[in-house]
């Protein structure tokens, strides 16, 4: 089940055992024993602990990338940038996690006395990572949740286990304690008993609706809480430019980032009409030139997204394409003539192909940009201020970005609504998700 598939040829080229039901017993019994660490410790303890694992993901960049690149087919210059960013993200949570969990004192209007919230850690977590970004994803749920005194059972998915075997290594490297962070190469089935085991207290998925659904279903049953960063399907929305080139520059960056294969990557592009024609011109030209030739993560991913552009265009839609599928590659594309109405209009299409939409004013791009099942991030494009403000407010998302993209932070929060899931990661409410705050009301 645990394999390392190169894309590029479809070889395997090393495989990994699946966990044994003791060895993933084993691995939340380590995790509780592990909690008592997370209880005693201080956070300046802690925030030691992350920011030598930020070092220590500086010192194997090289590594790390080598390692994801094979797995899952990123280019090499990204696959760096994503460990660039996981140093960021450890090293944000060290800088300011006794910020973060100092006691919050309250105001008493009820009587005499004082009160405060104190944060404290929750115990044993599941976390449940996908493929497309494999450290990234672990490091903005495993920083503020270390941080916290949380411990931590991580599921990778299964075409990353060599990426996940190198992260615990760095983990225990780090010098945090046996348990505080467990790798277990876990079967769908060991997971639901995972989430049923009464000493696991909460669970942090990243992948697939399908996956969301199936996760919060058993945690629902069992009383856990669970943080969930499903799909998305992000508009891209452009109502006024000064400067149409730079405007086209971004939204290639935003459709082909990671081969296209971003949950929170522009793949709606939603144009006004003045505007539409030399955008698609422009777009479709730089788009298939900008292809970076990685392939897709995997061939079935390719051939999941041919199904989907040939039902887009067999419904009337039109392909702007140069190429054609070799294996895991996929040629970039761009789709025209598509209505919100259309089936393609509300999937997720991932990887490099974009859908491309006619609006006539602002209210319409509104319109087309909330028409989805799914609210994750969004990008507005305007030369007008209180337009900008105007649409960023009456946009379905978690989050809209405003004239830029790729401006993502550590400090900055990430998620979404509808069927994108709920919850949030990074910035300060990524540390509030699994922590305890209670109350600690003293009278006299």
């Amino acid at each position: 089940m645990y394999a390392v598939t190169d894309p590029a040829t479809a070889e395997v080229v090393e495989t990994y055992p699946t966990a044994t039901d003791s060895q993933v017993a084993a691995a939340v019994d380590t995790a509780h024993a592990a909690a008592a660490w997370g209880r005693s410790s201080a956070v300046a303890e802690r925030a030691a602990l992350l920011r030598r694992l930020g070092d220590l993901h500086a010192a194997h960049q090289d590594e790390l990338a080598a390692s994801i690149v094979r797995e899952m087919g990123k280019p090499l210059a990204e696959a760096e940038g994503e460990v660039g960013f996981c140093t960021e993200i450890y090293h944000y949570y060290a800088d300011h996690a006794e910020e973060f969990l100092a006691d919050e004192p309250l105001d008493v209007t009820s009587g005499a006395g004082s009160a405060v919230i104190r944060r404290s850690p929750v115990g044993v977590l599941l976390g449940i990572m996908p493929w497309n970004f494999p450290a990234y994803q672990v490091a903005r749920f495993a920083a503020p949740n270390l941080a916290i005194g949380n411990t931590i059972v991580l599921k990778h998915a299964p075409q990353c286990p060599a990426t996940a075997a190198l992260l615990e290594k760095l983990f225990a490297e780090a010098g945090f304690p046996a348990g505080a962070y467990v790798n277990v190469y876990a079967t769908n089935e060991q997971i639901a008993d995972v989430i049923a085991d009464p000493r696991v207290q909460g669970v942090s998925l990243t992948g697939s609706e399908r996956a969301g659904s199936a996760v919060a279903e058993i945690a629902g049953r069992h009383l856990k809480k669970v943080v969930l960063e499903l799909g998305g399907s992000d508009p891209f929305v452009v109502l006024s430019t000064d400067d149409l080139d730079a405007v086209v520059d971004s939204a290639v960056a935003a459709r082909l980032d990671n081969t296209g294969q971003a949950c929170n990557a522009a793949k709606r592009f939603v144009v006004v009409e003045g505007l539409y024609e030399q955008f698609v011109e422009k777009f479709s030209a730089r788009l298939l030139a900008g292809e970076t030739g990685a392939p897709l993560s995997s061939v079935a991913a390719a051939e999941n997204l041919g199904r989907q552009v040939d039902a887009a265009v067999a419904e009337g839609a039109t392909l702007h394409s140069t190429g054609r599928r070799d294996g895991a590659h996929f040629p970039a594309g761009v789709l025209t003539g598509l209505t919100t109405e259309d089936t393609a209009a509300r999937q997720e299409l991932f990887g490099p192909v974009a859908m491309v939409f006619a609006a006539t004013d602002e209210d319409d791009a509104v319109r087309i940009a909330n028409d989805t099942p799914y609210g994750l991030g969004s990008y507005v494009f305007t030369t007008d201020p209180a337009q900008a403000q105007r649409v960023a407010d009456r946009i379905e998302a978690g989050m809209v970005f405003v004239n830029g993209v790729g401006a993502e932070g550590a400090e900055l929060p990430f998620g979404g609504i509808k069927r994108s899931g709920f919850g949030r990661e990074l910035g300060r409410p990524g540390i509030e998700e699994f922590v305890n705050k209670k109350l600690i009301r003293t009278v006299a």
